[in-house]
């Protein structure tokens, strides 16, 4: 097809990010064996371009060089241009970011790829100002037509190593247990901020995943520090500028120690597992500066990150109008006049200064504008401002509605509206497990409504799953985040509706993956389908980056629906999971903490909670919200109703005999399917429970 006058191939595509730069007068293809047939036919390299539609960086290089007559009558003559979403092609975008890590020790967005007609790389860079990139495109040209032998000599260099990283690194043949998860903690202790918590300098990412593994490791061995670890973090990350105090929501990470500085986006991944941190941080404590917060999270992306059909959009841009942050920075007079009397309180609070607190990361320059941030603990604030706490919480609380107001009125940040299997796996497993944890019907709603969107929208054949839906149009083979994401998703949801359906998807899910996805040779799953594109290698992933492994996730998703179901099957694959992987985790344990809070559930001790009585009783009810308002993260819920027990007792025969008692709710706590004396009496549950 010839693309509309004055546009690119990419005005053909759904990505948001394909289509920012279908105007580009750089002659872009997407990634396709177009592309590719025409590099060879005219003996060209390919110019591959990766990133995603709120990524600043990306926008910035776009700006300088790929808008830019000059740039693009260099690139069109010496390449053929590709153009790829990393949200849209994960798959695609691992390989050659790892590529870029391999080379230069670093990576990020937008990432650039130099390689032959047959996808071997010998270049790799992420953002290159427009003059270098100038310089290089002639330097590559020239090596291209007159130093090929070079060209193939880097291209094998660099093929080899992605071989030997897709191998892994050779384990000693040991089980995974406690030693990993003690090594995982020391790594996270040796490089805990003290003073703001979090892990390392800057920039700071939230990791969210760190959070549930020491909450874990807290509650098996009582060590206080683990603790301390997650509470100074989560309550530091909620009070700076990364966090968005008028409405809502986390930024993608702090450019900064302190949490002050963000880059603004926000991505829906991030909120769904900060919901979970802030929740179990909730169940964990009983302190409500963390539901509330969990709560904040939620009310965003309810509001600005859904579909009216009940799916999750991908993220919110740092920029707009041009300039990053702009939507979200105030300057005083803003504040004075929408706050009036109230503005001097408000603004001490807030970190408020003459002259603005914020300075443009490129020029280093004070703006005049301010990031909104709590300065200090909001005790200790209204103890300097001489009112109360709980008077300076409304104050703030009436403050905030009055901005957030106004704010609205700004033209906001581009919005990514496509949808995700894999993110809104991860949005409906948090909705869910708040929901549960703070009674909050609508967060099941929300949850279940997600659900149908993907179960009706998202379907690949007989048990797949595509990945990418936007504007009516639903593609892209699914990966294993997909499959495992969703799978979280669905056990969460039927841990908080005892809808058996749910149960029966997972394992149906997880069945498929398994046949499409699996290593027979050395276990683990590969991220793509046995039937996906064949891509220069296959490669499998268990490092826990900005989210969760799909590899990590479903080791956890096997021992909670293996002990859900007893069956010994599911469990033997989370091991051999963890067999695969043994060399990379045991070099750095803290690099997979979502892996070490499968193994936590492993090792075990864990429960099975087995609940006889009518769905949505009072009796039963009760004895659920006994459960939910503890710390128990190694256990599985079921419900014997007697709408679903024949389905039950088939799912999970060792629950066939269990019935209420007297007429009344009754927990059958086990461990290992051997129950103790079942109880209708919450305090004698809860003792069950407590037992070492």
């Amino acid at each position: 097809m010839t693309p509309p006058a004055g546009k690119n191939r990419l005005a053909f595509e759904k990505s948001p990010y394909l289509l920012q730069h279908q105007d580009n007068p750089v002659d872009w293809y997407a990634w396709g064996d177009e592309a590719f047939a025409l590099a060879a036919r005219e003996d060209k390299p390919v110019f591959l371009s990766i990133g995603y539609s709120t990524c600043h960086w990306c926008h910035v290089m776009e700006h300088e060089s790929f808008e830019d007559d000059v740039v693009a009558a260099a690139l069109n003559a010496a390449f053929v241009c590709i153009k790829v979403d990393r949200e849209e092609r994960p798959d695609i975008d691992n390989i050659y970011m790892t590529v870029c890590q391999m080379a230069t020790g670093s990576g990020g967005w937008p990432l650039t790829i130099i390689m032959t007609p047959d996808k071997q790389p010998f270049f790799a860079g992420t953002y290159i100002p427009r003059e270098q990139l100038l310089n290089l495109v002639p330097r590559v040209t020239q090596m291209w037509s007159e130093d090929r032998t070079k060209i193939t000599e880097t291209t094998e260099q660099i093929m080899s190593a992605l071989r030997q990283n897709v191998a892994g690194v050779p384990g000693t043949g040991e089980e995974l247990g406690l030693e990993a998860m003690k090594s995982a903690y020391d790594q996270l202790s040796s490089r805990f901020d003290e003073s703001r918590g979090g892990f390392g300098s800057s920039p700071k990412f939230p990791t969210p995943h760190n959070f549930l593994f020491l909450l874990r490791y807290w509650e098996r061995t009582k060590d206080v520090r683990a603790l301390t670890m997650v509470e100074k973090s989560l309550t530091e990350m909620r009070r700076g500028g990364m966090y968005d105090h008028v409405g809502f929501g986390f930024h993608r990470y702090s450019t900064d120690p302190d949490w002050f500085l963000p880059h603004f986006e926000k991505m829906l991944y991030d909120q769904a597992m900060l919901v979970m941190a802030y929740t179990e941080a909730f169940q964990a404590t009983g302190k409500l500066e963390y539901r509330r917060t969990a709560e904040e999270i939620v009310e965003y992306v309810l509001r600005d990150m859904t579909d009216q059909d009940g799916g999750f959009y991908s993220a919110e841009d740092a920029d707009s109008e041009g300039e990053e942050g702009k939507f979200y920075l105030w300057s005083e007079n803003e504040l004075r006049a929408v706050l009036g009397s109230e503005a001097d309180v408000v603004m001490s609070a807030l970190g408020v200064v003459e002259g603005g607190n914020y300075a443009e990361e490129a020029s280093g320059e004070k703006s005049n504008t301010n990031i909104l941030y709590l300065e200090k603990p909001i005790g200790e604030s209204a103890a300097a401002l001489g009112i109360g706490e709980d008077e300076l919480r409304e104050r703030l609380g009436r403050a905030r509605r009055l901005l957030f107001d106004v704010r609205e009125t700004r033209i906001r940040p581009g919005l990514d509206d496509k949808i995700l299997t894999d993110w809104n796996g991860l949005m409906i497993a948090a909705l869910a497990k708040a929901g549960r944890a703070f009674e909050r019907a609508d967060y099941v709603e929300a949850a279940v409504r997600a659900e149908r969107f993907i179960s009706r929208n998202m379907m690949r054949g007989e048990g797949g799953l595509l990945h990418r839906f936007r504007d009516g149009d639903a593609s892209i083979v699914g990966m294993i985040d997909d499959y495992s994401f969703y799978c979280w998703g669905l056990i969460e949801l039927y841990e908080t509706t005892f809808d058996v359906t749910y149960l029966e998807k997972a394992l149906t899910y997880t069945s498929y993956a398994t046949k499409q996805f699996w290593d027979n040779e050395t276990g683990g799953f590969f991220f793509t389908p046995d039937d996906g594109e064949n891509l220069i290698v296959r490669q499998k992933e268990i490092y826990d980056g900005a989210v969760p492994s799909g590899n990590s996730v479903a080791m956890l998703n096997l021992i909670r629906l293996g002990r859900i179901t007893a069956n010994s099957k599911l469990e033997e694959g989370a091991r051999r999971i963890a067999a695969a992987f043994e060399g990379q985790i045991t070099r750095a344990a803290s690099a997979f903490t979502m892996s070490m809070c499968a193994l936590d559930f492993a090792v075990g001790p864990s429960f099975e909670i087995v609940i006889a009585g009518r769905r949505g009783a009072g009796d039963t009810n009760q004895l659920m919200r006994a459960i939910e308002g503890r710390y128990i993260p190694r256990k599985v819920v079921l419900l014997r109703s007697d709408a679903d027990k024949k389905k039950i007792a088939e799912l999970a025969p060792y629950t066939k005999d269990q019935e209420p008692i007297d007429g009344k709710a009754t927990a059958y706590v086990c461990r290992n399917y051997a129950c103790e004396l079942p109880t209708n009496d919450v305090g004698r549950m809860l003792a069950l429970l407590d037992k070492p």
